[in-house]
This record gives structure tokens, C-alpha cells and sequence, in this order.
């Protein structure tokens, strides 16, 4: 298994150098990839210049203003027959070569005539890919959100563009790619991840963004030969970035299992208890309501209890009262009499 990315050409235009104005002065390729569009229409009106053959290198005029982000260029080109879609020997279109410096202005121009998203080169790589590999996420994001490019399309190896962005160290490429829900876990023709393409290049700042972003098992998933992110990047002498991922992994070891109980538990974080909290609270609230009517009751209970004894002892008082005004009397009477 090779321990590299083969980066053919990294897209034909990476290589291919635009063509030096002095030595071609009456080319529509010059006059398209430095936007002179006065030159450009002469050449055409005047001179009679095609602008749908391609130059020496197999280039078409309307690649060149899409590298550079020459609209107007574009537009004129697009208006006098030029091929949305023509495709050059590495099978790329302008909407590839758009990707490369992001040039979304022209990108724009491209899809609204037309372009094909989802035309792939020789080696597989779509727009996304090249965005990807070129770090371009401003254009990433545009013809995602807009255009509905496909962001987990994989070339002919098998890599999306989250292994390109990785393996690059791209890290706000792979930030927007996992924010729109790219395949963390996809494994390429050679069993790597994008973590595992990461780990090779030494780019702590991607391993870091996506081993945050994933679980323990990104962390254990082997390639092709049964290596580990980790242990590529040991491999290949990286040995921050082998620290940093053998770290990560400790852990998330010894971390909640997220599928067990406590791992469930934990990721209602505080509702459960706040729950038990109210529900106590009531409870409590409910006990002493009835402890103090029941209180209540007794004592309404034992104050009528005591009235009636107070009345009781208030008659046996009068009756004793009486008793006794009674013998008082008789006794008076019977002085009298003697």
C-alpha cells in the first residue's frame, strides 16, 4: 500500500501555466486568462478565432478565465459558443479549474450556463475534490449549499473530499465538511480514513478537528495492513501527532461507554435531575399539606374535646353550687325554728 496520496498533476491546472502575453499576442487564451477583453473581442470579431479548439496543451480559452476568475471573459466566451462542458485530455472542465483558486464568481457564471457538477476527470475528482484538495471552502460551501454538489462523492480510489481536505490539513475544509454531515468514518481503496491520511502527513491541526468531531472508533479503525492513525503517524516519524492521538485515545477509554446505561444518562445531561428535583419538591410540598391539615383536624378535635369538659365541670360547679345554697338554706331554717 502506498503511504501517499498520489496527487496526479494536482488537477491540470495546477500545472499548466498560463501563457505568457508577449510571446502570444493575438491568442485567445492569453487574452482570456488575463481578462483583455478588448484584445480578446478583436480576435474574435475581427480576427475570426475559434474559441471552442483548445490551445497546444489541450486547454480550452474558457478554463483559463476560470482559473482566474475572469468574468467578463468568461461571459463573452459563453456568449460567443463556448462549451459549458468541454472537458481538456485530463477529462476537466472550467468548472474544475474554477476550483482551484475559487473562483466563485466565475463558478456562478458556469452553473447558471449550464455546467455539470457532477463531471469527473480521469481520476475521479469532481469540483468538490478539487476544492478540497486546494483548501477553497468558500467555493466548498457555495456549491454545496446552493448548487447541491455532492460532498461524500469519491474518486476513482475511493476518497472524498474529507480524505483530501486531511490529508492536506485543510482544517476549515474539514470543519464545513463534517458540519455538513460528511462520512467520518469512510474508508478509501487502501482502508484509511481521513484521520488515517491525517495522521500521515503530520497535520496535527486535522487530526485534532477530526478526532473532536468523532468517537473510539476512529481512533481503532486499521487500514489495509492493520495500522492504526496512530501508529502511521509513528510510522512516518510524526511523533507529536502520535502522542496527541494515543492521548485521545486514553481518553476515550476512559470515558462513559455512550452506549451503556451511565453513557445514556450522561447525554441527558442534567434534565433527569432537574426532573427528580421537581418531583421531590412536590412531593414534599404535597406530605406537609396534608401533615398540617391532619394537624389541624387534632387540634380543632382536641379544642372541641375541651370545651365540652370545660361545660361539664362548669354544670358539676353549678350543680354543686346549688347543692349547696340548698343546705344553707335548710340550716337557716332550722335555727329559725329552735
Amino acid at each position: 500500500m502506498s503511504l501517499e496520496i498520489e496527487v496526479v498533476s494536482e488537477g491540470a491546472a495546477a500545472v499548466a501555466k498560463p501563457p505568457v502575453e508577449e510571446e502570444l499576442k493575438d491568442d485567445v487564451y492569453t487574452a482570456a486568462a488575463y481578462g483583455v477583453l478588448d484584445k480578446l473581442r478583436r480576435l474574435v470579431e475581427q480576427g475570426g478565432c475559434s474559441v471552442s479548439v483548445p490551445d497546444a496543451g489541450g486547454y480550452y480559452a474558457l478554463q483559463w478565465s476560470a482559473l482566474n476568475n475572469r468574468a467578463a471573459a468568461a461571459q463573452y466566451l459563453l456568449e460567443n459558443g463556448a462549451d459549458v462542458n468541454a472537458v481538456d485530455q485530463t477529462g476537466q472542465t472550467a468548472l474544475h479549474w474554477s476550483a482551484v483558486r475559487g473562483s466563485i464568481q466565475v463558478a456562478e457564471l458556469l452553473l447558471q450556463n449550464g455546467a455539470n457538477l457532477e463531471i469527473a476527470d480521469s481520476h475521479g475528482y469532481r469540483i468538490t475534490h478539487v476544492a478540497a484538495q486546494y483548501g477553497q471552502t468558500a467555493l466548498l460551501y457555495h456549491v454545496a449549499t446552493k448548487w447541491g454538489a455532492e460532498i461524500d462523492a469519491v474518486d476513482n480510489d475511493g476518497r472524498s473530499p474529507l480524505h483530501w481536505a486531511a490529508y492536506k490539513g485543510f482544517g476549515d475544509c474539514i470543519r464545513l465538511l463534517l458540519f455538513m454531515d460528511a462520512y467520518l468514518q469512510r474508508q478509501d481503496m487502501e482502508g484509511c480514513t481521513a484521520l488515517h491520511w491525517a495522521a500521515i502527513r503530520g497535520n496535527l491541526e486535522a487530526c485534532t478537528v477530526l478526532v473532536q468531531a468523532g468517537s473510539k472508533e476512529n481512533l481503532t479503525i486499521t487500514d489495509a495492513r492493520g495500522c492504526t492513525p496512530a501508529q502511521l503517524a509513528s510510522d512516518k516519524g510524526h511523533r507529536q501527532v502520535a502522542l496527541f492521538l494515543s492521548n485521545a485515545r486514553r481518553v476515550f477509554n476512559n470515558r462513559w461507554d455512550s452506549k451503556g446505561l451511565l453513557g445514556k444518562v450522561a447525554k441527558l445531561g442534567l434534565a433527569p435531575a432537574l426532573w427528580l428535583l421537581i418531583i421531590t419538591m412536590i412531593s414534599i410540598n404535597i406530605a406537609a399539606y396534608y401533615s398540617i391539615c391532619g394537624c389541624m383536624g387534632l387540634a380543632l378535635r382536641l379544642l372541641c374535646n375541651r370545651r365540652s369538659t370545660i361545660s361539664v365541670l362548669l354544670q358539676q360547679v353549678e350543680l354543686i353550687s346549688h347543692s349547696c345554697s340548698f343546705s344553707i338554706h335548710n340550716s337557716q331554717g332550722c335555727l329559725i325554728n329552735h
